[in-house]
């Protein structure tokens, strides 16, 4: 059984990858979702080793950015690489976080996860506008632990 089963349906996972790829058509910025049951240790912590072992930490302008979800722990946590956090101010993942958790409380979670990820792009754009040679450094693909 997957770890989504019962959070995301194949056809959720694929309206969250399509709004991966429309997002990054607005932005250089590079966006990745990793889901997974969950660890013992701060979700914080557990996404920033995610954010590494995804080689997230690699592209060329550092501005990756993960939504690292922990399902058993009911948690996330948006990580921005330091190319993001050098120009952003401190508060610029909250209004992004409030999205989400309003729509996930209520049991929405693609659509906390969608708007969490355009919202992201819509930001980005800012400072990392897209431009017509970018290449996708990273796949769109939901990435899953255990």
């Amino acid at each position: 059984m997957a770890i989504t089963d019962g959070i995301l349906s194949k056809s959720d996972e694929q309206e969250i990858v399509a709004a991966i790829t429309e997002a990054e058509l607005n932005t250089s910025g590079e966006i990745r979702v990793h889901i997974e049951s969950g660890y013992d240790k701060p979700v914080l912590e557990r996404a920033k080793e995610v954010f590494e072992l995804l080689k997230m930490d690699q592209t060329a302008s550092k501005n990756g950015v993960l939504f690292y979800i922990a399902i058993k722990q009911k948690n996330f946590a948006i990580i921005g690489d330091e190319g993001i956090d050098k120009i952003v101010k401190h508060n610029f993942w909250d209004s992004i976080k409030d999205t989400m958790v309003k729509h996930f409380k209520m049991g929405e979670f693609k659509i906390g996860l969608i708007k969490g990820i355009i919202e992201t792009g819509n930001k980005l754009h800012t400072h990392f506008p897209f431009e017509r040679n970018d290449t996708n450094e990273l796949p769109n693909e939901i990435s899953k632990g255990e």
